[in-house]
């Protein structure tokens, strides 16, 4: 309690030290952008930006924390450092590059080498690795470069390693306005496994008929090779991803936008924005790779297709008087996945937890193939349904210039996974208090999770709050 009161004080300075127009900040106008000619249609453009997290956390029984049970764990780590840049040398042709970390602890999220403690201690020095590079041409360009006017099509070819690859609007989330504290995380069905944290390498096509917003791909899949043949401890008609020498895969997204129209320059989809749109679009995309896992049933391996797609709906609406700047946003999807018989994978955001292996508990559910279940894991991503939706409304402005703008939301989950024989449900609720908009906000969260002690069997729920501390440049 005297953490989380320290940490309220530590919101309460900070709120009454910034205004807040909107999405982001009057003053900080284009951002960090380089024009190479007089007219500014050749640019290098800089985004900078941090999420701190503080987390108070109920672990799933039978964890440990750096050798010890713990039931509770405290901590604070970086969820993401990053930097993007993108440079248009020419009215046709971009490049972009995205580097970063993501996930360090105090005693995960090291770069390669580090263990024990000391100057390459677990947890210390994390590796900048690329999220993205990639090259795009523009064959039918959004403004015409000789008449400079809209085009009501427009068509753009890239190649890369890429975040247009559907399958969902949160499957290229922006990690920099989402209206809850993260994304749910299942929004990236791959995710390290045949993917580069989200990102593929392939071949991508993206623009707008109309109102219609697509984008879709030709990639390359990861190498993934969990073994299911001799020796291996994974049991009978468990897909898992072995992909072997993986075939190519395909996916797109559509999205139809009813009233403002979204920008697509980057792949970056908006969670909220504050106020500042009139938006209402509904999606639908798709994933197919073919052989992306295997299972074993005595001695016979068979090969799995892995088949993914989802509908969603967003919306993002100003309501009431005009001069109070309330707004409304939701989003809702449906995912249904198969990647062949009973997968299922456990991940927790910035796990801390390992096995305890002198528990003598009932202990969380799980088995070789699903991978860690302690700590605040969860059954995350698998062959199965999954339901998504949040909400939040932008309560109004009480004075011209308020000091801080406030966001109250919450989210609901509702998992209905073939390995499990129970649906499960997690619940998000929360606020974000803007003091300069998204450049500049901090988040409160509290999450429950349902913990699972055998296929059949849910043992209560656990919870976890979270603070977090955002800026972005």
């Amino acid at each position: 309690m005297k953490k989380v009161l320290f940490l309220t004080a530590c919101i309460g300075l900070l709120c009454g030290q910034s205004p807040v127009q909107a999405q982001g900040s009057p003053d900080y106008g284009t951002g960090m952008k380089i024009n190479v000619n007089p007219e500014g249609s050749k640019y290098v453009r800089l985004i900078l930006w941090n999420q701190i997290w503080a987390r108070s956390i109920q672990n799933n029984p039978g964890t440990s924390v750096a050798g010890t049970p713990a039931d509770k764990t405290f901590d604070i780590g970086a969820r993401r450092l990053r930097m993007l840049a993108y440079a248009q040398i020419s009215p046709r042709y971009m490049v972009l590059a995205h580097v970063g970390i993501n996930n360090q602890t105090f005693l995960n999220g090291g770069g390669s080498g580090t263990s024990g403690v000391g100057g390459y201690g677990a947890g210390k020095k994390p590796q900048i690795f690329f999220h993205d590079v990639w090259n795009e041409y523009a064959v039918v360009p959004a403004i015409d470069p000789a008449t400079k006017t809209a085009n009501k099509r427009s068509l753009y070819i890239g190649a890369g390693l890429h975040y247009w690859w559907g399958i969902s609007r949160m499957t290229s989330a922006s990690t920099l306005n989402f209206l809850t504290i993260d994304a749910p995380i299942f929004n990236w069905p791959l995710i390290e496994n045949s993917d580069q944290f989200a990102r593929l390498f392939g071949i991508y096509a993206k623009g707008k008929l109309g109102k219609l917003d697509y984008r879709i791909n030709v990639n390359k899949p990861f190498l993934t090779n969990t073994n299911v043949g001799a020796g291996s401890t994974i049991p009978d008609n468990i897909a898992v991803d072995n992909n072997g020498q993986s075939k190519l895969s395909t996916g797109g997204y559509f999205m139809y936008q009813f009233f403002d129209q979204e920008s697509n320059l980057l792949p970056f989809t908006v969670g909220t924005y504050v106020g500042t749109k009139r938006v209402f679009n509904i999606g639908a995309g798709f994933y197919r790779q073919a052989e992306g896992t295997r299972s074993r049933v005595g001695s016979t391996i068979n090969k799995h297709n892995i088949s993914l797609a989802s509908v969603d709906m967003f919306m993002d609406m100003p309501v009431g008087d005009k001069k109070k700047n309330m707004a409304i946003t939701a989003y809702s999807a449906f995912y249904k996945y198969n990647f062949g018989p009973n997968y299922m994978r456990y991940i927790g955001i910035m796990n801390l937890g390992t096995n305890d292996p002198e528990f003598k508990g009932e202990r969380a559910f799980t088995n070789a193939a699903w991978g860690n279940s302690a700590g605040d894991a969860r059954p995350m991503i698998g062959t199965g349904n999954i339901w998504y939706t949040q909400a939040g409304i932008l309560l109004p402005k009480t004075t011209e210039k308020p000091k801080v703008r406030v966001q109250p939301f919450g989210a609901y989950t509702l998992k209905k996974m073939e390995a499990l024989g129970k649906a499960g449900s997690y619940w998000d609720l929360g606020a974000n208090f803007f003091l300069d908009g998204h450049h500049s906000k901090v988040t409160f969260q509290y999450s429950t999770r349902p913990v699972y002690t055998a296929k059949d069997k849910i043992s209560g729920n656990k919870g976890e709050f979270l603070v977090q501390f955002q800026t972005y440049l």
